[in-house]
């Protein structure tokens, strides 16, 4: 079989089929013109099966926390946190922006969530500061991406799944390497808070000012707490763990009274809702690697980049390349659910690490969330801040290059991805 369904696929979606259709109708078409419509059973038959799986009931469990979290009003203690330790600094509101992001983090891992949750609140009030209005959009759509790095993580999920790699060692793997994204951005903010001026955003706190912040937000900063010590110790699995979050985030939002049962429906629709479009494409997915895999595409393509180098570090900046440039156009779900059947095995005949390399993707196609032209958060920084989407991109242009630093450091600096997996005794 040839792999004409690759260009199929990319003219199917450069003229505007979703994502998750044009996984179908690719291979399906490419099929039905080579005369084996025979194999259209096993499309269907991949279809379910990648549906049907306990480890993908995680997903919708960590939506609904996710959900559940922004709706109850815990951004605000998050912020409050936020300010309470670093307010003081220089550029002080931007830097509780990217500490936000940081908590939000441990309980959505969405980088959508995250930049509409935190930018409805921090971008007025960023402007109100003197900060412009196109700075501070930038700012929140740069830390949104650290959501799906610091676990639990939605991407890392589905990557696990695809490529059965542990998801337990995925999470670990990702603390460190958020915790760096995060403390880069801080940096440049610093830098570019002094060069332009713009001033603290709070007096120092008091020990009391900082208790009472940290009190109030106590029982939602626990939740990466429970979750990942649950899942790293194997008190339970990361679906059990996604259901502990969802009734834990129930029980916290009734006890803050910040919900009520009426609005629990809607609470359920919604969530539902984006699951199944989550779980369809994932379907897709599997069905799409089917064929993959019937075609011999990754043995072509692995014999290419063997042509190309046999230098694993060389084999590692070509793959980065090729992920920076894909996640410029497509989400870092589909792209990890198309390429990582072809780029893992690669990297595992070049002696790399499937962890230490499943990071550096994730991390890579997660960048690609804040890169122009179809940054996904850039929009809804653009939709949030009423800014322009090209005028945030300009501004990015530092945290991109920060960004980009990370990316380089995890990817030739093993140690910062497989120390936690090592000692946890994941790898």
């Amino acid at each position: 079989m040839g792999i004409s369904f690759f260009w199929i696929l990319l003219s199917v979606m450069f003229l505007g089929m979703p994502v998750a259709f044009a996984l179908l109708f690719a291979p399906g078409l490419s099929l039905f013109l080579e005369g084996k419509e025979a194999f259209y059973l096993l499309l269907t038959q991949r279809l379910y099966n990648g549906i049907d799986s306990f480890p993908l009931m995680a997903i919708p469990f960590f939506m609904l926390a996710g959900e559940v979290m922004n709706r109850s009003g815990i951004t605000l203690s998050l912020v409050q946190v936020s300010q309470a330790f670093i307010g003081h600094f220089r550029g002080g509101l931007a830097q509780i922006n990217i500490l936000s992001s940081m908590l939000f983090a441990g309980l959505s891992g969405s980088a959508v969530a995250d930049c509409s949750a935190l930018g409805k609140m921090l971008i007025p009030a960023m402007e109100k500061n003197g900060y412009s209005r196109r700075f501070a959009a930038a700012v929140t759509a740069a830390s949104s991406i650290i959501g799906p790095i610091i676990p639990p993580s939605g991407i890392m999920i589905l990557y696990a799944f695809v490529m059965n790699v542990s998801v337990g060692g995925l999470f670990a793997a990702g603390i460190l390497p958020g915790i760096l994204v995060g403390s880069s951005l801080m940096v440049m903010t610093w830098f570019l808070s002094k060069k332009r001026g713009y001033a603290v955003a709070a007096e120092r706190a008091t020990y009391s000012e900082k208790g009472r912040a940290v009190k109030k937000a106590f029982w939602p900063l626990m939740t990466p707490v429970i979750l990942l010590g649950g899942i790293l110790s194997g008190v339970f699995t990361p679906t059990e763990a996604a259901a502990v979050a969802a009734a834990y985030a129930l029980v916290i939002s009734f006890m803050t009274k910040t919900m009520t049962f009426q609005s629990l429906p809607d609470l359920f629709y919604e969530t539902a809702k984006s699951s199944a479009v989550i779980l369809f494409l994932v379907g897709s997915a599997v069905a799409f690697s089917a064929v993959i895999s019937l075609s011999g595409a990754p043995q072509k393509v692995a014999e290419f980049m063997v042509s190309l180098t046999s230098d694993p570090l060389m084999l590692l900046l070509l793959i980065n390349v090729l992920l920076l440039i894909v996640g410029m156009f497509l989400d870092a779900g589909p792209a990890i659910l198309i390429l990582g059947p072809i780029l893992g095995p690669i990297v595992t005949q070049f002696g790399i690490d499937p962890l230490h390399f499943a990071i550096v993707m994730c991390v890579n196609l997660t960048v690609g969330l804040a890169t122009p032209p179809m940054g996904l958060v850039l929009f809804v920084a653009a939709s949030v801040s009423g800014e322009k989407v090209e005028r945030i991109s300009r501004e990015m242009l530092p945290y991109l290059a920060m960004h980009l630093l990370v990316i380089v450091l995890i990817t030739y600096i093993p140690a910062i991805t497989m120390t936690l997996p090592r000692m946890l005794g994941f790898a």
